[in-house]
């Protein structure tokens, strides 16, 4: 058998991924689910414009490799230049790009431990060290990931606004003053994914040319353009200028870069699917008060849910519903994986829930 010439770094991994995917678990499942509630997509869809934008793009033209059209439109809609957006294949691809930019082997990087898993994966991926900080309650704690970034030496640390798996947000302005304590050689990576879902207090009144601080956005959360992977990097232009070296410049497709145009453009259309998701948010609540499980406040596309015990238990309750053909989530670490985590969705996505989630529980009890 052929014994492949892999690097001793890709040799020291495991074959893992940051998340299984639902078409995995259904190809598992032998059958499909009934609703997907687990992927924090956007189930209310992208604008009609964007959809249309899309359909018409030609398809025997390369894309754009700068996106320009898309940074330009992006910059007017954020009051900035082009020169501090940087376009790529969602905010996972960003971060790998990021992660190269910065992170050589045995680099320290920071993280909160529990927090986006796909962050992990890219530094594993590149040789760094991370080293995680706990959660404070329910909430990633600012002042811990600066003074551990400061305690190691760390190149980059991250932290998400509004937080995913919790879906907790601290205001901009909150951030802003602990960044007082950042170190001067460290970069904040600003996951700002669910940033259309939360109050306009969570944005960072901090200006975009900073260079402490790099945003990632999205559209595939409130602009509901996840198949598209769609997501821009807000930053220093000199920063912004280094992804250059190490991207991959036909990575967006011309569909793509269409459909985010259009939807950009259609902010009433992001509005009304704000207020949809908005009203799942309190619907789902409702349904945990129900069920006498305790709800998160949250600020994003998801809802996590207390089940009152711990990690096994909420296993317990998640798998059950699955079994019912109800596609959900939870975090992966203590004391958070006592959380189940479900994603908005339509009415009829929500009469399903009420319906499982009691029974889950029941199971759970009993088993």
């Amino acid at each position: 058998m052929t014994e492949f010439k892999f690097t001793k770094l890709t040799k020291s991994l495991p074959a893992t991924v940051p998340f299984v995917g639902p078409e995995t678990q259904e190809r598992s499942r032998g059958k499909r689910f009934n609703a997907r509630l687990g992927a924090n997509e956007n189930v209310f869809g992208p604008s009609p414009s964007a959809i249309r934008a899309m359909a018409e793009a030609p398809q025997w033209m390369y894309a754009d490799p700068e996106s320009h059209d898309l940074r330009a439109a992006l910059a007017r809609h954020l009051q900035t230049t082009p020169d501090h957006i940087m376009v790529g294949e969602g905010i996972d691809g960003l971060l790998s790009y990021l992660v190269r930019l910065f992170v050589a082997q045995g680099d320290a990087v920071v993280t909160s431990d529990g927090a986006y898993p796909t962050f992990n994966y890219h530094v594993a991926g590149f040789g760094g060290i991370l080293h995680k900080v706990p959660y404070k309650g329910d909430f990633e704690d600012p002042a811990a990931l600066f003074a551990k970034a400061k305690e190691v030496g760390a190149k980059l640390v991250y932290l998400a606004n509004p937080d995913n798996p919790m879906g907790s947000v601290h205001s901009g302005a909150a951030i802003a003053e602990a960044m007082t304590a950042l170190p001067a050689d460290t970069l904040l990576i600003l996951d700002e994914a669910y940033i259309e879902c939360a109050a306009a207090s969570a944005e960072l009144p901090i200006d975009f040319g900073d260079p402490r601080v790099i945003r990632l956005r999205t559209f595939s959360k409130a602009y509901g353009l996840a198949g598209a992977r769609v997501g821009y990097a807000i930053g220093a232009p000199e920063l912004i200028l280094a992804f250059n070296k190490v991207r991959n410049h036909f990575g967006m497709n011309r569909s793509a870069q269409e459909g985010a145009l259009a939807a950009l453009a259609d902010q009433n259309w992001l509005r009304s699917v704000l207020a949809q998701i908005a009203a799942s948010r309190l619907r789902i609540e409702k349904i945990a008060r129900t069920c006498g499980l305790q709800p998160i406040k949250s600020s994003a596309n998801f809802v996590a849910i207390d089940c009152g015990r711990d990690g096994t238990f909420a296993r317990r309750v998640l798998d059950g519903m699955i079994s019912e053909g109800l596609f959900v989530r939870m975090p992966f670490v203590a004391p958070q994986d006592r959380c189940i985590r479900v994603s908005c969705g339509t009415p009829a996505d929500l009469d399903y829930l009420a319906d499982i989630l009691p029974r889950a529980l029941q199971n759970a009890e009993n088993s």
